[in-house]
């Protein structure tokens, strides 16, 4: 894992990006934020030869390639899959079934989107500390 790599964030609405990147300014890490408005084009991405991510938050409901249909093909993408990029839901669906698909997709967290901005930031902030101190098989 790449803790100084970018943050990958997927997410359609840009109400809810400018919040996000508001709450990442205010609590002042360093990761550049890369932002995508739907799965197609984060996969096309992150397919190509681009710097290991840090880690990957995704919307569920996104146009063109959803979020779970994002992570099982990131999944099944060999070379991607071994680099062990942390993949979390950041979302507002949410109920029991949308849940148990997520942690079938093997994502590593599933988190609610508050609607209050002190609360995104403090769930952000929960999520990078985090994966901060956390080891991965790629950190040696």
């Amino acid at each position: 894992m790449n803790k100084d790599g970018d943050i990958i964030i997927i997410e359609d609405d840009q109400d809810d990006q400018l919040l996000i990147e508001q709450a990442f300014q205010e609590l002042g890490y360093t990761n550049k934020r890369i932002y995508f408005p739907d799965g197609l084009e984060a996969l096309t991405y992150l397919d190509g030869q681009t710097p290991l991510p840090f880690v990957i938050l995704s919307d569920i409901n996104l146009p063109k390639l959803d979020g779970l249909e994002l992570r099982r093909r990131l999944k099944e993408n060999a070379s991607l899959n071994l680099k062990c990029i942390p993949y979390l839901y950041f979302t507002t669906a949410f109920n029991q079934d949308v849940v148990i698909e997520a942690y079938s997709t093997s994502a590593q967290g599933f988190f609610v989107k508050p609607s209050d901005f002190n609360e995104i930031k403090e769930t952000l902030k929960s999520i990078v500390e985090y994966w901060k101190r956390c080891a991965s098989p790629n950190s040696f």
